[in-house]
């Protein structure tokens, strides 16, 4: 089968090729600027250039194609909600007029709440879910909440808060009693391809790994897996924008994107339509959260003399020599100086 990978070069994407590689698949990888070559499958896939905004460029980049895996989220640009909009409905239009035969859609989990009740973030992902399933072929979205992996931007957000706010962690009152159900990115990528293959399956599912707890119990876990002595403490006036506008300036993940998923933190991400249950489990079964954590921390990055997490044969959890730069560990002091010189 060939697949067209809309967003290759993303976190999932990377990790997605080689494992459709593996299964034995063509793989169409597009890129909006330039291919990446970092990747150690980058020699093996066919690039195909595409703005997801301009229709005609979507058709050219999907023909010939039997399924696509989208991919693409624009949390980066303040208009991204529009934006997000235009591109899934130039990618519906053109699955239907190159023939392709199966649709599927990585978004993230959507609580049962009135559109006004959700982030921007959230109704955004939901947007683009009811657009995209109406392409004239099989579609399903697979929902997720947090994806734990190296380089995965909830992931890296996390490890460099933890890491940077010292040993008393403040953890605001309104996000200490949500409940999330992380999902390991080797999980992910294995629920992806696996859905890629199942026509039969339409409608969306959650995929989510097998625990259930809190944000506090999340961080918590982080830190005695990271070897941090951390305690939480929580903090009841803290406004939502106040949070957003703090967290974006301590790490290094590009500010307008942790500004974005940090009013979602507010409600509950868990499953309540587990893609297990309908397209089994992966071999070995779900990743438990503390163990897709520590297999996530490893401070060495690929080409650095460490195995890279987006080789054909790699960990989907370690991190990958394409991944971006801010997702490289640093330390507390060279974050620090780097801080003190503006940069």
């Amino acid at each position: 089968m060939r697949v067209a990978v809309v967003g290759a070069s993303g976190y999932v994407g990377s990790r997605l090729v080689p494992e459709l590689l593996r299964r034995g698949h063509e793989v169409v990888a597009t890129h909006h600027r330039s291919p990446s070559t970092a990747y150690p499958w980058s020699g093996d896939v066919e690039w195909r250039r595409v703005d997801v905004q301009d229709e005609e460029r979507v058709l050219e980049a999907l023909q010939g194609v039997d399924a696509i895996c989208y991919l693409v989220h624009g949390l980066d640009d303040a208009d991204f909600m529009r934006l997000d909009r235009q591109a899934a409905d130039n990618v519906a239009y053109a699955a239907g007029i190159v023939g392709a035969s199966r649709l599927v859609y990585f978004s993230g989990i959507v609580p049962d709440l009135p559109d006004d009740e959700l982030s921007d973030h959230l109704l955004s992902r939901l947007e683009v879910e009811e657009i995209l399933a109406t392409a004239d072929c099989s579609v399903l979205t697979l929902r997720a909440s947090m994806v734990v992996g190296a380089g995965s931007t909830s992931f890296e957000v996390m490890r460099q808060m933890s890491t940077r706010l010292g040993v008393v962690q403040t953890v605001p009152a309104w996000m200490g009693s949500s409940v999330i159900q992380p999902v390991a990115v080797a999980d992910a990528v294995w629920f992806l391809a696996e859905a890629l293959e199942r026509p039969d399956v339409t409608g969306h599912l959650d995929v989510v790994g097998p625990d259930r707890l809190s944000y506090v119990s999340l961080l918590r876990t982080y830190a005695a897996r990271a070897r941090l002595l951390r305690v939480q403490l929580p903090v009841w006036l803290a406004p939502v924008e106040t949070v957003a506008r703090v967290a974006g300036a301590l790490v290094d993940v590009p500010s307008g994107t942790v500004q974005s998923l940090i009013p979602s933190l507010g409600h509950d991400m868990v499953g309540d339509r587990d893609a297990a249950d309908v397209l089994g489990e992966p071999p070995g079964g779900r990743l438990a959260v503390g163990e897709a954590v520590s297999r996530s921390l490893a401070t060495t990055r690929a080409g650095d003399g460490a195995p890279d997490g987006a080789a054909l044969d790699g960990d989907p959890q370690a991190p990958s020599v394409g991944d971006p730069t801010w997702a490289r560990h640093r330390s507390v002091l060279d974050w620090v100086w780097s801080t003190a010189r503006g940069r």
